[in-house]
């Protein structure tokens, strides 16, 4: 069956700037409305009013919250109040977030930063840039999130400190969300530090929240409790509904993974409560999804069943279409359990539908995972086999993702224990300092005696230190050879340089690179013919090859990704014949793999054939993580150039009209126009077949 541990909730604060009016801070909803239909009102109330409304509705109703925004954003065009369109924009970005429509939250948050701009209003600029980091981290795009969460801070840094924590709290969620533990500690420590400089209780809440969920994601269940502890005894105090919901909801996590299901039952719902007394029915939804993991975890069925319910009605209501597909996933696994497979397969379609528009690669792998075994139970053999290959395939990125995170993971608790020791072992110095003083009078008293004794052990020392420094240098040399060959295996030689000098390798913008993609045919089927260890072997046998053609044509090899191969030609050093060079390349690698496929036919062994695919665009390159690298690319390019290979054919390399346009007058190539094709997700694109003319029969 398939379960979801959910994730542990992060106090990342998206701001928003407010009014400045001198009206009561708690307004009811009543009061609000009256103020707004009271046309004798000056026009800032009445705005201020449809804002409170808006902003009241956003988690409870966001087609009223949406209503009241479009109302506050004509009425302020009416008046032309820029500032009042601004914020009317802000929270129409701000519901269609809520709601999981990120292309338009993203529009509507656009539109706002520029008339913060306009105004040269730099607290608006700033929470506009949050926004946008906010909506860029749930895609999963962290570079972009990253560089609005830094826009931001930057221009508020040195006048508003309790905005700056939050600043710092959210890039801390980047590298958190990303595996990269210490520098997501690092984040969060800045916050907590400039919350505790001006005293704010609710800030230090939430760093400490924070906190507690880098131990939890690094395994020390009791570290992070106490930080969440810490978390809940300020927010007692302040009265903190929203702080103390989100502290027990993380303790309850935790409690359900260590298997103490009634202690983590206990938390989630003191949650829950605290969630229906703030009517946050986002909050309320995450409670009774979290209740759910723990009916199921207990083997409850029934319960489980009406508490991811409960959720999905929530999710559906408020319009949260990652949420909605969760509940769908969760659920469909209830009824694969009860075996009633028609209404799990409807769930687990409407699951990967909803996931592929999002683009959540975890949740397509486990709606793909579920429907296989929906349709295995069924015999429907089949499309069982049709999911499992569609599993098989988005497990792979997958696995790349949280084999990362779990080395940091390991590296994280290597790098603490040595903190641990180094502490231990300041205090034994300081020990033997005391002592040495101690016993100095003595040591001076007997100098004269061990003098003529010390001279001949130091003569006898200087000379094994000689040979323990050559020993040591030979050795740290070596070390340093086999690191710097590790390093140029992990990164282009360029990047490490750079990353050598600065400790750092910034991202880099390049307009024209071309991006190569092999895949092979029916590869699950024939890995079901081969061992495990003969399957291994064929893989790296054929990358192997890639790896030396790649390097031949000086093309930089990016990563592999189960049974794919992917590289790319003009960078991390722009060349003028990258194109050409790049389709040489693929040409090559498709004899290799032919050439193979002969011998392997005569043996009468599995054999692998393949598709190449190859387009040229501008890209976003850089390095991924921080204690173990990865030099990887980003773009719209990179989709087209997977579109070239999966549009392809076996035996061929099919590439992109752009491609196309760049090397057409070589004269060392024969095209084969195909027209144009429809691409997933891309519409039609033209694409051609290239081959060397030497090699034309």
């Amino acid at each position: 069956m398939i379960y979801f541990c959910s994730m542990k909730k992060i106090s990342s604060l998206i701001i928003f700037c407010g009014a400045t009016l001198s009206l009561p801070a708690q307004v009811n909803i009543d009061s609000l409305r009256k103020l707004w239909n009271d046309t004798e009102q000056a026009d800032t109330v009445r705005l201020y009013a449809i804002e409170e409304l808006a902003w009241d509705a956003r988690y409870k109703n966001t087609d009223s919250a949406l209503v009241f925004a479009t109302l506050e954003l004509d009425y302020a065009k009416l008046k032309n109040q820029k500032f009042w369109q601004a914020k009317a924009c802000n929270i129409l970005g701000v519901v269609h977030y809520i709601k999981s429509n990120y292309a338009k939250a993203i529009e509507w948050h656009q539109q706002s930063l520029a008339f913060w701009k306009e105004m040269d209003n730099k607290q608006g600029m700033a929470a506009s840039y949050n926004n946008l980091g906010n909506i860029y981290s749930e895609q999963s795009d962290y570079v972009k999130a990253l560089k609005h969460y830094q826009k931001g801070l930057d221009l508020i840094e040195t006048t508003n400190k309790q905005r700056a924590g939050n600043y710092y709290s959210n890039i801390g969620s980047i590298y958190l969300y990303q595996g990269i533990h210490l520098k997501a500690l690092e984040q969060f420590q800045k916050a907590l530090t400039l919350c505790e400089e001006i005293n704010d209780q609710k800030g230090m809440g939430v760093a400490y929240n924070n906190i507690g969920v880098i131990y939890s994601n690094a395994g020390d269940k009791t570290k992070a409790i106490e930080y969440y502890q810490k978390s809940v005894d300020i927010n007692r105090v302040l009265g903190d509904k929203q702080g103390l919901a989100e502290s027990y909801l993380n303790i309850g996590i935790i409690k359900n993974t260590q298997g103490d299901y009634a202690q983590a039952l206990d938390y989630q719902l003191k949650s829950l409560a605290l969630e229906k007394e703030l009517d946050n029915r986002q909050g309320i939804a995450n409670a009774y999804n979290t209740i759910g993991e723990i009916y199921a975890a207990q083997g409850n069925t029934p319960m489980a069943l009406e508490n991811f319910q409960k959720g999905l009605t929530l999710a559906e209501e408020l319009g949260n279409r990652d949420k909605t597909a969760y509940s769908y996933i969760n659920i469909g696994s209830l009824y694969l359990k009860q075996k009633n497979y028609k209404r799990a397969e409807t769930l687990g379609k409407n699951a990967l539908t909803l996931t592929e528009e999002l683009g959540i690669i975890t949740y397509q792998r486990d709606a793909s995972k579920l429907l296989y075994e929906i349709y295995k139970g069924w015999g429907k053999h089949n499309d069982a086999l049709r999911y499992h290959e569609k599993f098989l395939a988005l497990n792979d990125s997958v696995e790349i993702i949280e084999t990362n995170k779990r080395l940091d993971r390991m590296e994280f608790a290597k790098i603490m224990l040595a903190d641990s020791l180094k502490e231990e072992k300041e205090k034994v110095l300081i020990e033997m300092a005391h002592e040495e003083e101690v016993n100095q009078k003595d040591k001076q008293r007997n100098l004269a005696i061990y003098i003529g004794a010390g001279v001949l052990l130091l003569a006898g020392g200087l000379w094994s230190r000689l040979r323990y420094v050559r020993k040591a240098r030979a050795t740290i040399q070596k070390e340093k050879d086999r690191s710097e060959n590790l390093l140029l295996n992990i990164l282009p030689s360029e990047i490490a340089e750079e990353l050598k000098l600065h400790g750092k390798a910034e991202a880099r913008d390049f307009d024209l690179v071309s991006i190569l993609f092999t895949d092979f045919k029916e590869f699950t089927s024939i890995a079901e013919k081969m061992s495990a260890k003969e399957l291994v072997a064929e893989i790296n046998y054929c990358f192997e090859a890639f790896d030396r053609i790649a390097g031949k044509y000086k093309i930089e090899k990016i990563k592999t990704i189960g049974d794919s191969y992917m590289a790319a030609g003009g960078l991390p050093v722009p060349m003028p014949d990258s194109a050409k060079n790049t389709v040489l390349a693929a040409l090559e690698m498709q004899a290799f793999v032919q050439a193979y496929q002969v011998q392997k036919e005569s043996e009468g062994r599995p054999f692998f054939q393949m598709r190449v695919g190859i387009h040229t665009g501008p890209v976003v390159a850089g390095i991924v993580g921080v204690k173990k690298f990865q030099y990887d690319i980003w773009g719209d390019a990179v989709n087209t150039a997977s579109r070239m290979e999966s549009s392809g054919a076996v035996g061929y390399v099919n590439i992109s009209q752009t491609t196309y346009e760049l090397i057409k007058d070589e004269p060392m190539f024969h095209f084969q126009s195909r027209g144009k094709i429809e691409a997933k997700g891309k519409g039609e694109i033209g694409m051609y077949f290239v081959q060397r003319r030497q090699d034309l029969k």
